[in-house]
């Protein structure tokens, strides 16, 4: 981490050696402690260490003063470095350009906070940070002076970190996050102009290494990341606001262990929003079947297609397209002219019912005009006093403000009718709650609106689908399921699915599940190959979220039929009865999750975090304690797998291996799905009675 050089201040803890006096001005603090911070200083660096104890494992700073950086080392060895040259550590863009801090002119040590000060490469700007540390985690708080910047940004060396995730679901130049999301990150491209509070995408401000260093960025505004953009190396994490840019970096031993130190901070699950139904079977959704062809006829018959053959699930969901106009919350008489009845049917069946649902009203519907008039619609950015149009993938409309407690009061009871007219359970709420072309109500922040949409989603069954909330502490601690953005029908988005599920169960939201099985972007129907592997890697996963029936589809290219063998439904059989097998076991990790914070599907670092090689597999994942998922996501006879240290049940060919090892060729039929067990977990018994 950097500081540069025109007038940066940075705070650090009780210095044990204070520094000289006619050059730092300090104020000796308590006395000696074992336990506090050590402070020295020479001809070109200060130095800042914080001892190691019981549950914590030291670490040291080292700012450089000539070209004001930051270094972050444990044990000896670098684990955090910021950007040197002519990138700078700390950043801030202004008219001219991105500028940077320089050498160190100033520096006092007071009460355990180091204050620095740097000038930079714009005449008369300085830096003034604040860098003050803890056992396991420092503060940094740095903002510029003399000029008035357009953004402020941190740069670090990736390579210094050794591998980088977190993030959350990556814009990438390959077409992520929808068919690619780079795990780790630096093995990639991220590029993501408008990360923020608002965003669409499943993103969190935190970062964390394979070095066990994190980040976090305590901000509300939007940022622009970059990882390994153009390959450079990299990562730039900017904030657009002259606010004073405040960040948090952890220090620990594992990765694991910055996640709980994350999660400690925004807050675990105090509950999951899905029952154990939910949990053991699978939800359908008409989207990927019909998308926006769908009507009543064509909705009963998926439902009894599915039924007769016995393909289960607790839900069916609606999806977009069945209201008369968006935001009317009627049913469109001409595709759908008896809704009770289908309600009905579908209920005789064994299903649920659930409606999509928005809190966007386009223009043409008839309660546009009835929200604007009573002040129900947020205001446009430019001039909140007048509604804010959006423009989105159905057109255009007004958003229902949920800071006015009329308007809320007016959408939830027009829910609460709707539902209770056409006997629906739940509901998919779709879009987002708001959008960066809006204002927010007077009094509130665009981040306010995570909490109030998280707060409005939980008074109904989300039907294990969750809701896309993210940023706010409301959203970690709502334990709402998270489903991914929409992903194609290739393998390139199966493996996409994987890593997505890996990067947003690591950045706090730990009930993931996929896209919809076999994917929902509109691309020609899936084959028979890509729909029951995704099925047999979902069954792997927390929760299974379909909608392609392995009965039969639509080609949403096409408008043709395309049917699939008795195979194809008796493994999508196979897959969702293994994972109904395994919903006393998914029970007791979720249990394990409440107390914890701990993500379900992880990577396998988090439980072997000595094993270099669990580093960089994008394939396998581990699914709580005890069961390794090693699914085949590609178009191939046999695939690479490898066991991290320990005694491993091979589920498929009933035998015993030891690890750490790797099998170079597993064969795969389609009708194998490779798991593994951790006979060293306490879990390993119950993971056996489900698998064998």
């Amino acid at each position: 981490m950097l500081l540069a050089a025109s007038g940066l201040v940075l705070a650090l803890p009780v210095a044990l050696t204070a520094p000289e006096p006619a050059q730092a001005r300090a104020r000796t603090g308590p006395g000696p402690d074992r336990h506090a911070p050590r402070f020295t200083q020479s001809a070109g660096q200060l130095t800042l260490t914080v001892p190691a104890s019981r549950t914590t494992p030291g670490y040291t700073i080292r700012v450089t003063r000539d070209q004001l950086s930051l270094t972050t080392a444990r044990s000896g060895g670098t684990v955090l470095a910021a950007a040197g040259g002519d990138t700078g550590a700390l950043r801030f863009q202004t008219a001219g350009g991105w500028q940077h801090a320089t050498r160190v002119t100033d520096w006092t040590w007071r009460n355990g906070t180091l204050t620095l000060t740097a000038a930079t490469t714009t005449a008369g700007a300085t830096v003034r940070a604040r860098l003050t540390p803890s056992a396991d985690r420092y503060r940094l708080d740095w903002q510029v002076l003399g000029t008035a910047p357009e953004r402020l940004g941190l740069a670090y060396d990736l390579p210094s970190s050794g591998h980088w995730y977190g993030h959350g679901e990556t814009q990438t130049p390959h077409g992520g996050p929808a068919t690619d999301q780079p795990w780790p990150l630096d093995s990639g491209q991220v590029a993501d102009p408008a990360f923020g509070p608002a965003s669409y995408y499943m993103v969190d401000p935190f970062w964390y290494t394979s070095s066990a260093a994190g980040l976090h960025v305590d901000t509300g505004h939007v940022m622009n990341v970059a990882i390994n953009q153009d390959e450079d190396g990299l990562g730039r994490f900017d904030i657009e606001s002259a606010d004073p840019y405040r960040a948090t970096v952890f220090v620990e031993s594992t990765p694991l262990e910055v996640y709980r130190d994350y999660v400690g901070v925004v807050g675990k699950p105090a509950k999951s929003d899905a029952t154990h139904r939910q949990y053991a079977e699978p939800v359908w959704n008409s989207w990927a079947q019909f998308y926006t062809r769908v009507d009543q006829a064509g909705l009963v018959g998926y439902a009894q297609d599915l039924h007769d053959h016995g393909i289960t699930g607790h839900t069916l969901q609606l999806d977009d397209k069945w209201e008369s106009d968006y935001g009317n919350m009627t049913f469109d008489p001409k595709a759908y002219p008896d809704p009770r009845a289908m309600s009905r049917r579908i209920h005789d069946l064994g299903f649920d019912l659930g409606l999509w649902v928005t809190l966007w009203i386009n223009l043409d519907s008839d309660q546009y005009q009835y929200a604007a008039d009573h002040g129900y619609l947020l205001g446009a950015a430019a001039d909140p006093a007048e509604p804010c149009r959006v423009t989105w993938w159905n057109g255009t409309a007004g958003i229902v403000d949920l800071a006015n407690p009329e308007a809320r009061t007016w959408y939830v009871g027009r829910l609460g009718s709707l539902m209770s007219t056409y006997g629906v359970d739940g509901l998919k709420f779709d879009t987002r709650f708001f959008d960066e072309r809006c204002a927010p109500r007077p009094g509130y922040e665009p981040t306010d609106y995570q909490r109030l949409g998280a707060r409005l989603a939980d008074e109904f069954d989300l039907q294990g689908v969750g809701i896309r909330v993210h940023w706010d502490t409301t959203a970690h601690r709502a334990g709402f399921v998270t489903r991914q953005l929409d992903k194609g029908t290739g393998w390139n988005s199966l493996r996409a699915a994987v890593t997505q599920n890996l990067a947003v169960s690591t950045i706090g939201y730990p009930f993931v599940t996929t896209d919809m099985i076999g994917g929902s972007s509109g691309q020609p129907a899936p084959t028979k190959q890509v729909l029951v592997r995704w099925a047999q890697a979902a069954s792997l996963m927390p929760l299974m979220y379909a909608s392609t029936s392995p009965v039969a589809t639509v080609d949403a290219t096409t408008g043709k039929k395309v049917a699939y063998d008795a195979q194809t439904a008796a493994l999508y059989r196979e897959a969702i009865a293994r994972h109904g097998r395994l919903a006393p076991y998914l029970r007791d990790q979720v249990r394990h999750t409440l107390r914890t914070g701990d993500p379900i599907m992880r990577p396998l670092f988090f439980d072997f975090p000595h094993d270099e090689q669990a580093y960089t597999i994008t394939d396998e994942w581990m699914l709580g304690p005890a069961i390794l998922a090693a699914p085949q996501l590609a178009d191939a006879p046999s695939r690479s797998i490898h066991l991290p240290p320990g005694t491993w049940h091979d589920v498929t060919h009933a035998r015993t291996l030891r690890g750490p090892r790797t099998i170079r060729s597993y064969t795969t039929p389609l009708n194998v799905t490779p798991i593994f067990i951790n006979l060293n977990a306490k879990e390993a018994k119950e993971a056996l009675r489900a698998l064998r």
